[in-house]
């Protein structure tokens, strides 16, 4: 079966390529990945070179039978699977590790499909992908995030690396209301969330959800200008343009959820969110002034809120965070997949594995016994 490569995302049509998607989760729909295409995020001079794979049908009119979200990486950023501490070590082994190339969603650690399609006609790109990185000139290839049929697929390949990881993520076990989930916490813990959300309340500030359909152009100049900020008070270039969030809104407008922020009927705040069926995912989150737990209240208590109001199952707020633990949101582990061409690289990246793999599970099993609930 003839093999494709994109270097954009639109010379395959929308329709097809989301007809391999297994759910409606919104990162790996085309309306999103385009999205990051064709406002610049990715492709360019960003260090993120489109180079999505297809498996066609032999047939005559070659629809894809599997697909790779795949991209040709100058650089690490934006990858939340670190691996910096390996291309340092190529640098002064005098070996190249970058381009790399990786199978993931840019900006994005959510887990979910890699492999699109049928999943071993996928392998199968790997495969090919593994085989041809010495002629690509490129050092490696990695799936991050990935999703259970990929692992087990992964786990009885030869060469490919396992390396886990660990988020936090609020779980609705059938909340009627926020009151009901704060029942369901010891009461010391309790007593800090309510005592979080008054101090919120005594600010003078109002909070409003919008869907993408209500959020116009002023709106969108308002969420970038937050968005952007989060990034320049630490000395960082924001990773999305401003034009990724009107494309977003034009393509995929019922995925949205945006949280705005109001003191005095001044826009202050927002988190931007995108949901689907059963998940909301806390994505970008920025303010224009400093409030005492704001944070908290708009990226945590305001989506759980919601979840339980639209009956969510899942509240994915995002990676890292310790500070989740004791709000509700417990440790989940996530995956990642990594094949090596240097065999020396390969030996020293699966030894340093096995001793981060204990300290990972050592940390989870911790932020079980750590979390606010109530004991039976």
């Amino acid at each position: 079966m003839p093999i494709r490569t994109l270097s954009r995302l639109a010379e395959v049509p929308a329709a097809q390529w989301d007809a391999l998607l297994a759910c409606r989760q919104p990162f790996l729909r085309h309306g999103f990945l385009s999205a990051l295409e064709d406002s610049g995020s990715v492709g360019g001079r960003t260090g993120w070179q489109p180079a999505h794979r297809l498996l066609l049908d032999a047939d005559a009119d070659g629809a894809p039978r599997a697909a790779l979200p795949l991209y040709r990486k100058a650089h690490s950023y934006g990858e939340y699977v670190f691996d910096w501490a390996w291309a340092e070590a190529c640098q002064r082994a005098g070996i190249g590790y970058y381009p790399k190339l990786l199978c993931a969603v840019p900006f994005s650690p959510v887990a979910g499909q890699r492999l699109l399609g049928d999943v071993q006609a996928a392998g199968g790109l790997l495969d090919a992908l593994t085989d041809s990185l010495e002629a690509d000139g490129c050092s490696g290839l990695h799936l991050n995030f990935t999703e259970p049929m990929a692992d087990t697929l992964l786990a009885g390949r030869d060469g490919w690396l396992e390396r886990i990881g660990c988020q936090f993520h609020w779980h609705n076990r059938g909340y009627r209301d926020f009151q009901d989930f704060l029942d369901a916490l010891a009461s010391r813990k309790r007593k800090q969330l309510r005592k979080e959300r008054e101090q919120v309340a005594g600010q003078g500030l109002d909070f409003e959800w919008r869907a993408g359909a209500q959020m116009g152009e002023a709106d969108w100049d308002f969420v970038y200008a937050c968005y952007a900020n989060t990034y320049r008070v630490r000395g960082q270039a924001p990773y999305l343009t401003r034009r990724f969030f009107s494309l977003l809104a034009e393509r995929m407008p019922e995925a949205i959820r945006v949280m705005l922020v109001q003191q005095a009927a001044r826009p202050v705040a927002m988190a931007f969110c995108l949901v689907d069926g059963q998940t909301l995912y806390g994505r970008y989150w920025g303010c224009l002034a400093e409030f005492d737990r704001l944070h908290f209240e708009t990226c945590f208590y305001q989506g759980i809120e919601l979840a339980i109001a639209d009956g969510l199952q899942r509240f994915d707020a995002g990676a890292q965070g310790e500070h989740k633990l004791v709000r509700g949101f417990e440790p989940v582990l996530t995956r990642s997949w990594h094949y090596l061409a240097h065999p020396g690289l390969r030996t020293a990246v699966a030894d340093f594995l096995v001793q981060e793999r204990a300290g990972i599970q050592a940390y989870m099993q911790a932020a079980r016994e750590a979390l606010p609930y109530r004991q039976a």
